[in-house]
């Protein structure tokens, strides 16, 4: 070959190099995660998100990427981070951690896909127009806190039969927690159970309401579902601990990470199957015509070890119903 067909060849190809990029990288979609947790203690639910991507054919790093925003439960930070996200033009918006976060990425984007995890009542709220026709641009997993209020209620009963007075641990700034409370309180009128109620939006808040509890002699605890609690978990546990509050919780974690007993929907698959539903949306599915999912498996997780600690006995028949036992 001639020196200056040479370098016609070689100009042509470098002339194709970014082409050929800008190419490669448009048909690898980027995927928004906008969460009002932390990723310290989110790190099984990602997994369970990349399980569900996986299940579509998407795996991150290959041909998905994937743009992480925590808002590690400062709820007022989440506009922003949803913000950045439209304006980094994702594909979709994967919406996790509770109400919060739907609210701030439907007030982002009304054109760009959201697949939620939350609490709450989408229809009541105006996110969807159905759960089986969401009709907008939002879809996704919907774990109702009313579906297991009472029963974690009955359960914590059932532990702590002496409990004249059972506390309840809400963050008034969290919007399901009003309805929250609504079905607690429901659930307590109907068996005659007097309950007492102990707000906290901060890490001071919280080391101010078990302080209360402990004067008030509560004799059990509900800890209310909110990613705010979720982000200061151990400091929770650890304080239920120091005052010797039996306490049920409503995510498997907690349990799991030295609470007494935790009674919920499970979170690991309520983030798989977003992430089904985030794949069959880059494949082209549109989310008003995907059909919010409800959860229909529910976990039951006690930490025998920590019952020890508090002098309490578990019921055997409590014990056969667990999904798991930690010893």
């Amino acid at each position: 070959m001639r020196r200056r067909d040479f370098i016609k060849v070689v100009a042509g190809s470098v002339a194709g190099w970014p082409l050929a990029a800008h190419a490669q990288q448009a048909t690898t979609p980027l995927i928004g995660f906008l969460s009002s947790r932390s990723p310290n203690e989110s790190e099984a639910l990602v997994a369970a998100f990349r399980q569900g991507l996986a299940e579509t054919g998407y795996v991150e790093g290959q041909n998905a990427n994937i743009a992480f925003r925590w808002a590690e439960g400062q709820y007022d930070r989440l506009p922003q981070l949803a913000a950045e996200l439209v304006k980094t033009q994702v594909a979709v918006i994967a919406s996790v951690g509770g109400s919060v976060s739907v609210l701030a990425a439907k007030s982002a984007t009304r054109t760009i896909p959201i697949v939620a995890v939350s609490g709450g009542d989408p229809v009541k709220v105006g996110l969807v127009a159905s759960f089986n026709r969401p009709g907008g641009n939002i879809t996704g997993v919907y774990p109702s806190s009313g579906l297991f209020s009472a029963k974690r209620l009955g359960l914590l009963r059932e532990l702590v039969p002496t409990a004249a007075i059972i506390g309840v641990l809400q963050n008034p700034k969290y919007p399901d927690s009003a309805t929250q409370l609504e079905d607690i309180e429901e659930a307590a009128r109907t068996v005659g159970q007097q309950i007492y109620v102990v707000n906290a939006s901060t890490e001071q808040d919280i080391d101010a309401a078990f302080a209360s509890l402990s004067q008030q002699g509560i004799g059990a605890l509900i800890s209310g579902v909110d990613p705010f609690f979720d982000t200061r978990r151990d400091k929770i546990i650890a304080l239920a601990a120091h005052h010797a509050v039996p306490t049920i919780y409503g995510q498997r974690a907690y349990a799991v990470a030295g609470g007494l007993i935790s009674y919920a929907p499970s979170f690991t698959e309520a983030y798989r199957q977003a992430g089904i539903y985030v794949g069959r949306i880059l494949k082209g599915e549109k989310p008003a015509d995907l059909p919010l999912v409800q959860p229909t498996k529910y976990e039951l997780v006690i930490n025998l070890n920590t019952a020890k600690t508090l002098g309490l006995k578990v019921p055997i028949s409590m014990q056969l119903l667990a999904d798991e036992a930690i010893e």
